[in-house]
C-alpha cells in the first residue's frame, strides 16, 4: 500500500461534510455572548485573554495553540461593550481572515524572554500602556479588567497604570459551563472521531505491539479527521496499569495483559473527546481478577451516570454517589466528575471524603458536558482498570456521547 493510500484509508468519516453542518458563526456568536454576560454580571469592563483556549472560545481564533500554551505572546481584548481586538503576530494575522467576532487585529507586542530577551522591561511597558489605554477608552470609567494569565512583570505594570486586575479564568470557566446546540454538535463529532480511533486501536491490539505504537493510532486518526492534539499520554499495560497515571512507553504488550487508556483527545473544531476504556490483549483469556476489577469499575461509572441530573448540587452528588470499596480507596481517581468542552473544564466534583480539603459546591445544570471517572486498583495490586464516560446533561439525565461499548471490553 502506498503512503497516499494509507493516508486515505485513515479517513473514516466525512470530515468536511460534518463540519459543514455546524453553524460556526452561530457557535462563535453564542460563545462571545456568554463571555460578555459573565463580564457584565461581575461589573467588569472587559477581559484580556492570553490562554489560547480562552482566546479561541471568546473569538474563534486558533493560532499555534500548543506553542502559545507555554509562550503567551498574543492576546484578545474583549470589552463588555465595544470592539473585540485581537493582538496577533504580524506574520500570521491572515489566519484570522473571515472571523466575524473579531472587530480589529493589531500587532502583538511580545514581552516573554524568548522573544524580547533583555528588552523585556521595555516591551512590557509598551504593552501595558496599550492595554491601559484600551481600558480607559472602552471602560467608561470602569477600570476592572479580568485577566486569565499574566506574568508578574505585566501585572505590576498594569496595576501601576491604574488597571484593577480581576480573575479572568473564573469568567471564562463559567461562560464555558453550558454548551450551545452548536457546541454539542461539535463535541458529538469529536467523539465520533474518537470512537473511530478506538475501533482501530482495538483491531491493532495484539501481542508484540508496544504501548507507543497502540497510542499512535489515536493521534493518527485524530489528525486525519482535522483533530488537533492529545492532552496526555495515558495508555498503560500490564503492571503499569497500577497505579494509574503512568504515561505510555516502549513496553511490549503481551497476551493477557490488561491495557487501559484515557483519550484526552482535542478533536475537530478544538472540542474534547475524553473517555477511558480497558481491554485484555488477545491470546489469553481474562483472569478472574481482571474480570472482577472491570465489573467494579463499570458499576461505579454506570451508577454515577444514573445519579447525575440537573438541579443536583456537587456536594449532594458526592454524598449520594457509588461508594468506592475500602480496598480501592487509596488508589481511587482524583475526582468523580469533571467538565468537558474545548478541554477539561469546570467543574471538578470531589469525593465526599475530599470535600474538606479541596471540594466546592455548585449545581449541575442542563447543557453541561461532563466525564464520569473510575479507577479501580488496589495498592500493590497487579493491575488496575480505568473507565470513563463522557455525557451530555439533559432534562432526563446523562446521555452517553460515545458509542464505544463497555460490556464486551474484555472479550478476547
Amino acid at each position: 500500500m502506498t503512503r497516499e493510500r494509507r493516508a486515505a484509508a485513515a479517513i473514516g468519516l466525512d470530515v468536511a461534510g460534518r463540519i459543514g453542518t455546524i453553524d460556526q458563526k452561530k457557535l462563535r456568536a453564542r460563545r462571545l455572548e456568554r463571555v460578555r454576560a459573565e463580564l457584565k454580571r461581575r461589573d467588569y469592563m472587559g477581559c484580556l485573554l492570553a490562554d489560547p483556549i480562552n482566546i479561541r472560545y471568546a473569538t474563534g481564533s486558533r493560532n499555534m495553540q500548543v506553542w502559545t500554551l507555554h509562550a503567551p505572546a498574543r492576546w484578545a481584548f474583549v470589552p463588555t461593550e465595544g470592539p473585540v481586538v485581537l493582538y496577533e503576530f504580524t506574520s500570521s494575522k491572515h489566519v484570522n481572515d473571515g472571523i466575524e467576532t473579531i472587530d480589529e487585529i493589531r500587532p502583538a507586542t511580545p514581552w516573554i524572554y524568548f522573544l524580547a530577551g533583555p528588552r523585556c522591561t521595555e516591551k512590557v511597558a509598551l504593552w501595558a500602556a496599550e492595554i491601559a489605554d484600551m481600558v480607559k477608552l472602552h471602560g467608561g470609567g470602569n477600570r476592572r479588567l479580568a485577566i486569565d494569565r499574566c506574568e508578574p512583570m505585566g501585572a505590576f505594570r498594569l496595576a501601576a497604570l491604574g488597571v484593577e486586575i480581576e480573575d479572568g479564568q473564573e469568567v471564562l470557566e463559567q461562560a464555558r459551563l453550558v454548551k450551545s446546540p452548536e457546541e454539542v454538535a461539535a463535541i458529538r463529532f469529536s467523539m465520533e472521531v474518537c470512537d473511530v480511533a478506538i475501533v482501530r486501536m482495538r483491531e491493532a491490539l495484539r501481542p508484540g505491539i508496544t504501548e507507543n505504537q497502540l497510542w499512535s493510532i489515536l493521534n493518527e486518526v485524530n489528525a486525519a479527521h482535522d483533530g488537533e492534539w492529545i492532552e496526555c499520554r495515558l495508555l498503560a499495560s500490564g503492571p503499569r496499569t497500577n497505579p494509574w497515571f503512568q504515561e505510555c512507553g516502549n513496553r511490549v504488550i503481551a497476551a493477557g495483559d490488561l491495557v487501559a487508556f484515557d483519550t484526552d483527545m482535542v478533536g475537530p473544531l478544538g472540542y474534547l473527546a475524553d473517555i477511558s476504556r480497558s481491554w485484555v490483549c488477545p491470546g489469553k483469556a481474562p483472569s478472574a481478577d481482571q474480570l472482577r476489577l472491570y465489573a467494579i469499575a463499570q458499576e461505579q461509572v454506570l451508577a454515577n451516570m444514573a445519579l447525575l441530573r440537573p438541579g443536583m448540587g456537587f456536594r449532594e452528588f458526592a454524598e449520594k454517589c457509588w461508594p468506592v470499596p475500602e480496598r480501592y480507596l487509596q488508589n481511587r481517581y482524583m475526582m468523580m466528575v469533571h467538565g468537558c468542552g474545548l478541554v477539561d473544564e469546570y467543574p471538578s466534583i470531589a469525593y465526599a471524603s475530599d470535600f474538606a480539603e479541596w471540594g466546592y459546591d455548585g449545581v449541575i445544570v442542563e447543557g453541561m458536558v461532563v466525564s464520569i471517572e473510575s479507577y479501580i486498583g488496589e495498592v500493590g495490586g497487579a493491575e488496575g482498570v480505568k473507565l470513563e464516560q463522557q455525557v451530555l446533561v439533559t432534562a432526563r439525565g446523562a446521555e452517553p456521547l460515545s458509542k464505544t461499548p463497555f460490556a464486551d471490553a474484555l472479550r478476547v
